[in-house]
């Protein structure tokens, strides 16, 4: 970590001249206290540091709930205090634009400075503490239970308290109920009919080409431990999905295969196995859970959820309102938001675990429809929890189903639109919806609302169980963020982070890949001095470390002057220059038979199917640099 350290100066001394600002004592206080913090000063303390800072931002002032743990001269830090003085009043910790009416001058490079600075390590995949993985697995559960206890306040219950928070909820029911429709109408009553012709009539396998939904397999591992190939070998399918979706017409290439229904095995819904709960690196505050699905489920998931971005992505209502494969246009919004204070961004907690079944299964659309039987059918009741055992599910899939973004953000979208019909005091209608096309953008959980709904929207967000994070959400001052793209008075403030720990040598591919990214990445943000320091360290990793296009193979340095060039190709007549390129092989998972026709079958797009796709399958055990002669450009 010592690496990360004296890089973390490198840039702290570049953004101090940026911002001619001396830093010399913002050094002298994180050595001392990376002396009693270790590690987590860079990767848990700064990042809590700089989401203050936001806060700071986005409410015009430094308040005493602020930067807790870091000293203060008057009202501000001392800890990167000539940064803040740039942007706040010493004495009333308010933003100096609101004292002058204007930007003042280099208050964008502050801000990007600031935040460089303490959130570049935040997101580093680095291991929790058993620890932190913990609580973070008891907050999973308590999730589950909050869940519970709301919905169980519909019908409603005796105490008064109760009472008025069920007639809330059922209000806010009937009001969803009728804009998810508004929304949606025409794309479900699609589902619905495509969905009856393709399960109900049971075309015949020789009309596979006309398939609407073309299930297919993800790359990672499943609740019943098949990766890769095997996954086409699939032998166990549940009973629910069988009366929707038939093994026979989704997961054999054939009728002349009929005879691999004597090898699966059906389950019914007491035998299901569980959705196997596992955590993967996040932040090192906290890991990020994920439910492993059981490979029928996951298989079945994948052709719904396919057809149903397609669908939604294609209205003429929806689709300039919520998105699924481009985040542009919620970066278009935010940036736009950060400079006419029009639009906030919001951004939800725990996002795809506080979204409930039962709002799902009876207020989105027809509770009997086709569509929602196969959300029934394709959807896992069960948990297998770490420690805690399995419980059956109250939300309606963790993050892992491949239904999860799809149905989020659609429920996310028409909340949006009951707040504003609350707040408009009016019934939405579709001249509603269209009105505010191009002010209202869903991802996910990266939600875009005019600012004057932002109230109305959490409200209603609130009240059906979500939690807004107010420390992600911004809608008073000029910081905005959505996808991924942070922007302050109309510019991008975008940081550059950390992923990996620095390489020990070549042989440390992966973390030498990420570094040079890294390089490169703060080479095109301008920070060039602190891209030359990490050359000096590439430099002594790697042999031959050239200057290339991003266009290149070759692992190598970016640059606006161009690349260089070793040698010429005789065979090809183009330059070439040494260098390492990333080579890794998927593990070795054959497959043949029905299987390997199956796959075959199910492929589609432009994308051609790996040579070995038959013999490797499945995400690569390690990744290597081998050194070639290869294009720099």
């Amino acid at each position: 970590m010592k690496s990360l350290l004296m890089f973390w100066r490198e840039v702290l001394v570049e953004l101090g001249t940026w911002c001619r600002v001396c830093t010399d004592q913002d050094w002298k206080t994180i050595l001392a206290r990376f002396e009693q913090e270790g590690d987590e000063l860079l990767t848990i303390t700064l990042p809590e540091f700089g989401k203050d800072f936001e806060r700071s931002l986005d409410q015009g002032q430094v308040t005493p709930d602020l930067f807790v743990g870091f000293k203060k001269r008057q009202k501000l830090p001392l800890f990167l205090g000539g940064f803040m003085e740039l942007l706040f009043d010493q004495s009333t910790g308010r933003l100096v634009e609101y004292e002058s009416g204007e930007l003042p001058p280099q208050a964008i490079e502050a801000v990007f400075a600031v935040r460089q600075l303490t959130l570049m390590f935040g997101k580093m995949l680095r291991p929790c503490t058993p620890e932190r993985e913990e609580r973070a697995l008891a907050a999973y559960l308590n999730t589950e239970k909050e869940l519970k206890e709301l919905w169980n306040l519909y019908p409603l219950p005796g105490p008064s308290q109760d009472e008025v928070a069920g007639r809330r909820l059922a209000k806010t029911r009937r009001e969803f109920t009728h804009v998810s429709r508004l929304l949606f109408g025409r794309v479900l009553s699609k589902m619905d009919e495509e969905l009856f012709i393709e399960t109900e009539e049971c075309r015949p396998s020789g009309q596979d080409g006309d398939w609407q939904f073309r299930p297919k397999h993800g790359p990672g591992s499943t609740a019943d431990s098949l990766v890769g190939n095997s996954k086409w070998g699939q032998y166990e399918w549940t009973e629910r999905l069988e009366r929707v979706f038939p093994f026979g017409e989704y997961a054999i290439p054939s009728w002349r295969s009929y005879y691999i229904l004597d090898r699966v095995r059906f389950l019914s819904p007491g035998e299901e196995r569980p959705v196997k709960v596992i955590s993967v690196p996040k932040t090192q505050k906290t890991p990020r859970l994920i439910a492993k699905e059981p490979t029928c489920m996951q298989y079945m998931q994948q052709a719904v959820s396919m057809r149903l971005t397609d669908l939604l992505e294609s209205d003429p209502i929806a689709r300039e309102m919520i998105g699924f494969t481009d985040q542009v246009p919620n970066q278009i919004l935010a940036a736009e938001g950060s400079l006419t204070g029009d639009l906030a961004t919001l951004d939800l907690s725990e996002a795809s675990d506080r979204v409930s079944w039962r709002l799902v299964s009876e207020d989105m659309w027809v509770p009997s429809s086709p569509f929602m039987e196969a959300l029934d059918a394709t959807r896992s009741r069960r948990a297998d929890v770490p420690g805690h055992g399995v419980h059956t599910l109250t939300k309606f899939a963790s993050m892992g189903s491949a239904l999860t973004f799809p149905i989020e953000a659609m429920v996310f979208l028409t909340c949006v639109f009951i707040g504003i019909g609350r707040a408009l005091d009016r019934p939405v209608t579709r001249e509603t919806l269209a009105s505010f096309s191009g002010s209202v953008r869903v991802y996910g959980d990266d939600i875009v609302v005019p600012t004057d709904f932002a109230t109305a929207v959490i409200e209603v967000l609130e009240t059906l169980g979500f939690k807004v994070n107010d420390r992600k959400s911004f809608w008073t001052g000029r910081f905005r963020e959505s996808c991924g793209a942070e922007f302050y008075a109309g510019e991008d403030v975008s940081i550059t982070r950390v992923r990996r720990e620095f390489p020990r040598s070549r042989h440390d591919a992966e973390e030498v890949v990420s570094m040079v990214s890294l390089r490169n990445q703060l080479y095109f943000a301008g920070l060039w001095k602190s891209a030359m320091y990490l050359d000096g360290l590439l430099e002594d990793a790697l042999k031959h470390y050239p200057t290339v296009l991003p266009e290149s193979p070759a692992v190598g340095r970016h640059s606006v002057l161009g690349y260089q060039a070793d040698r010429e190709s005789v065979q090809l007549h183009c330059p070439l220059v040494k260098g390492y390129v990333v080579k890794s092989r998927p593990p070795l998972s054959p497959i043949a038979e029905e299987g390997a026709l199956l796959k075959c079958l199910l492929h589609e797009g432009e994308d051609p199917l790996a040579v070995e796709h038959l013999e490797r399958q499945g995400r690569p055990d390690a990744v290597h640099l081998k050194l070639r002669w290869v294009r720099p450009f």
